[in-house]
């Protein structure tokens, strides 16, 4: 797929088939995670992969939107340090956005549907996972084939227009 066609084809995806990720495919949305840019080259992630479906189960628990968890082939939580400077924070929470959106062309382009979930409760998240007490879960990404249909262009997205989103030389 092309660059564009995998910006205009990705979608988030919830219900996925039973088909499993090859770990060749996986691993290259791993590596477009991991090079990612960051601030001033930071790079304060990891990721942790997640394939066993009782995992997947019990992570769904971390937040009422992350029912979709339970039936993907994969996820990937995205780790961070966490820290009690608010610039940082701000730095780490823009960089994992990057990241995240990284995985979901990366997984477009191999025709591998995403959905993401923010995580609430932490310390379950931290007890499945078991990730440091100085980290957190920055976003939980689930990935495997669509259930209801392949990716492909989307001829009319659902999107405001975009004379009405795009402002040249000020508002």
């Amino acid at each position: 797929m092309e660059t564009w066609d995998a910006i205009t084809s990705r979608r988030n995806v919830r219900e996925f088939t039973d088909r499993p990720i090859t770990e060749e495919d996986l691993n290259r949305i791993l590596e477009a995670a991991r090079r990612t840019p960051s601030s001033r080259n930071s790079q304060l992630w990891d990721f942790i992969v997640i394939t066993d479906p009782e995992q997947l189960r019990r992570l769904t628990g971390v937040w009422r939107g992350a029912w979709h968890l339970a039936g993907a082939a994969v996820a990937i939580a995205l780790i961070a340090p966490d820290s009690d400077d608010e610039a940082t924070l701000r730095s780490i929470h823009y960089d994992m956005g990057q990241v995240t959106m990284s995985i979901t062309l990366a997984a477009a382009d191999l025709g591998i549907g995403t959905g993401h979930a923010a995580v609430h409760d932490q310390g379950l998240a931290r007890e499945i996972l078991g990730y440091p007490e100085d980290h957190f879960t920055s976003w939980l990404m689930s990935l495997g084939y669509p259930a209801d249909r392949p990716l492909a262009p989307i001829k009319n997205p659902s999107r405001r227009p975009f004379d009405e989103v795009v402002h040249w030389g000020g508002w």
